[in-house]
């Protein structure tokens, strides 16, 4: 089987080499650490007590396992910890967020016999711990014949996947069940895992990692980005992680409120930074005042800031008044709202939340955030929030209570691990 799965990957990549070709030339994020991927690895072993590698894809996933690795690393003091990362921004937020308690921060191999033998050779890790869905045929079956154990941790299974996966069950039940465990977010992951193959054995539900962050900005850092905004005679209402499509629905909606209300200020963060001209586009062409974050614009000559630096969202949520989680109404399925209401900020999103469907269950449920279907039911909330202290203080309380009834995942991992 890994034979014939090797002969197909080299295969695919030849035929598709032109496409590559032109992707890895002209698209810089293709070839972000290229020479890794493919098995250039080299690393001084500094400590003797073995190895322990996390995986996390990209800015989300790296977010999410933060904690545990910081955790991790204090209680395992004898240990080289590895972080790996499939992408550039995902790179970038590990070193920032986790360089100082890891030995190593590369990239994870491709999925072929050579990268990944040279990447296990290298490293030599007793274990790895990969967080969410990620299923590599080549790294499980190598990493079983060199007895070394593979986690998954904070899983998920959206039901658009768990259609696809269903109809290789047959091919991923021998892989899954290479893993020692795999620990997922809820009973419906849990479900949806062992029906895609994995043995009921392996699977257990750990709860959200999602759930165990805290707030981490000092009061000081909090005061200096409402001093280099000017927010404090203004409700920002922030619009997060938007995609296309999106924007004008924001854009129309926020016209609607600051016409009520003239202490509104919007911020507007496009999802993807190639998108930011033509976001910028769509803002010149709504007859508001705009500036740029990267250009020091402020509240006080702006009506609306486009979020176009790196690694800012998640902290400026702490002097925003309101918050939309993108993806939601452009069926992409929606972001994390926790990283809104670990601020105590109420969140809106649009109808389209099932990568998120258990953690928008809860702060749904909680009164923490609501889901609208259309453009005219986000006005109504949002205006509802401007106009009704007594409801914006439930949500913004509830937000800050809901952590602390859900934390608990982290040591679950930890004391199986």
């Amino acid at each position: 089987m890994m034979l014939i799965y090797n002969i197909v990957l080299i295969l695919l990549t030849v035929i598709l080499s032109p496409l590559i070709f032109i992707a890895f030339i002209i698209r810089s994020k293709f070839r972000a650490g290229f020479w890794q991927k493919i098995g250039f690895y080299s690393f001084n072993d500094t400590k003797k007590e073995g190895t322990t590698v996390f995986h996390a894809v990209s800015v989300g996933e790296v977010n999410a396992i933060k904690e545990l690795v910081i955790q991790y690393s204090k209680l395992h003091l004898e240990k080289n910890i590895i972080i790996t990362t499939t992408t550039k921004t995902g790179q970038e937020t590990a070193k920032k967020s986790l360089g100082d308690y890891v030995q190593k921060i590369v990239y994870f191999p491709f999925d072929f016999f050579f990268s990944v033998l040279s990447f296990l050779n290298t490293f030599k890790p007793e274990k790895i711990i990969i967080a969410e869905t990620e299923i590599w045929p080549g790294l499980m079956s190598f990493a079983k014949c060199k007895k070394i154990k593979v986690y998954t941790v904070n899983g998920r299974i959206s039901p658009h996947s768990f259609e696809g996966y269903k109809k290789i069950k047959y091919l991923l039940s021998p892989i899954l069940n290479k893993y020692e465990k795999i620990y997922m977010q809820s009973e419906d992951d849990k479900k949806r895992m062992t029906e895609i193959g994995a043995d009921e054995s392996k699977v257990e539900v750990m709860g959200n990692l999602k759930f165990d962050i805290t707030p981490n900005l000092s009061e000081k850092e909090i005061n200096k980005f409402k001093e280099e905004l000017k927010t404090e005679n203004y409700r920002v209402f922030i619009a997060a992680s938007t995609h296309k499509g999106e924007d004008e629905i924001v854009l129309n909606m926020f016209k609607k409120l600051k016409s009520q209300y003239q202490d509104a200020k919007l911020l507007i963060a496009p999802r993807h930074p190639q998108r930011f001209d033509e976001v910028a586009g769509l803002m010149d062409n709504s007859g508001l005042t705009w500036g740029k974050r990267s250009l020091n614009s402020n509240f006080n000559n702006c009506e609306i800031i486009m979020l176009d630096t790196m690694g800012e969202l998640s902290k400026l949520f702490s002097v925003c008044y309101l918050a939309f989680i993108g993806g939601s109404f452009s069926k992409t399925g929606g972001h994390n709202p926790l990283e809104a209401n670990i601020w105590g900020k109420p969140v809106i999103s649009g109808p389209c939340t099932f990568n998120f469907k258990d953690v928008y269950k809860t702060v749904t449920g909680k009164k923490c955030a609501v889901i609208v279907n259309n453009e005219a039911e986000f006005l109504s909330e949002a205006e509802s929030f401007y106009g009704d202290t007594n409801k914006y203080s439930l949500y913004s309380n509830s937000a800050e209570k809901v952590f602390e009834e859900n934390r608990g995942a982290i040591n679950y991992v930890l004391t199986r691990i």
